[in-house]
């Protein structure tokens, strides 16, 4: 008895991926990285971050000695720092702009070892307040 049409094709269809599934097979064998140099196989990651087969270029090398990790150290800067008082109010309090970096620092009369003005050049430390810094030690200068 004959077979159908349909039948005949699908026959047809699973010989194509038979077929199909050998020559993949073959490539897969032809195209292998077994038995590769070990050359071959490396990459290389260049200084933009790109992965190439192509070694990088031979650099200056860089000693351990130069390489600070952590943050940079804080230089120690002299305490007593020199500014002109700007405002003083009757209350006791007032302000001192320091010279170098016109930064206006509070001030309390308990902390002032001679009596001073507005507009008196004083030396005086800085001290962190809860509020932020605070002159102490201050003294005028003649």
């Amino acid at each position: 008895m004959a077979d159908s049409f349909s039948k005949k094709e699908n026959f047809k269809k699973k010989l194509q991926k038979q077929k199909e599934k050998a020559q993949r097979r073959e490539e897969r064998k032809s195209n292998n990285n077994k038995g590769k140099d070990l050359e071959d196989m490396f990459s290389y990651v260049d200084e933009f971050g790109r992965i190439t087969s192509v070694p990088p270029e031979k650099r200056e090398e860089i000693s351990l000695d130069e390489i600070r990790l952590g943050a940079a150290p804080i230089e120690q800067e002299d305490p007593v720092k020199t500014g002109f008082v700007t405002f003083f109010s009757e209350k006791g309090y007032g302000f001192i702009t320091e010279n170098d970096t016109k930064e206006n620092v509070f001030f309390h009369t308990n902390n002032c070892l001679e009596p001073i003005k507005k507009g008196n050049k004083v030396s005086y430390e800085k001290e962190k307040s809860p509020k932020g810094f605070s002159a102490i030690n201050i003294r005028l200068i003649k």
